[in-house]
């Protein structure tokens, strides 16, 4: 912890005991936690950080719990193979690829749907994308 402090630290003493508190809270915290991978993937993108650990990990671990509840398996499939090892990019990936799915699947002008489909079989956001650039 003192490279942290080194670092990020002003001379602020009261902000220094503040900062040392709450990276002794978020230390505790980690070394407590139940999953294994997602704590070694905090620790890889935070290794000097307790706190952000912290968050990384509540993140990561709240999209791994979502991933496991969604319902399309195509769009599931498509953001674990473009983030195998980010649960929070899963995420997003997930929700921005479902959404554009169902706006594709609205859309009427068929010339520009049929051709951003080739173009895109797999990728959705980028149909969307396609598509509102073809057809307006």
């Amino acid at each position: 912890m003192c490279l942290f402090f080194q670092r990020k630290i002003t001379n602020d003493y009261r902000m220094q005991q503040y900062t040392y508190k709450t990276q002794i809270t978020a230390y505790n915290y980690i070394i407590n936690v139940k999953d294994p991978e997602i704590k070694e993937l905090a620790h890889r993108e935070y290794p000097n950080d307790y706190s952000m650990q912290k968050y990384t990990y509540d993140k990561q671990l709240s999209a791994k719990r979502y991933m496991k509840t969604v319902g399309d398996a195509q769009v599931k499939k498509f953001a674990k193979r473009e983030y195998p090892y980010d649960y929070s990019m899963q995420k997003y990936t997930y929700d921005k690829q479902l959404s554009a799915k169902t706006y594709m699947q609205s859309v009427t002008n068929q010339r520009a749907k049929n051709k951003a489909n080739r173009e895109y079989p797999y990728d959705y956001s980028m149909q969307k994308y396609t598509y509102d650039r073809l057809a307006y």
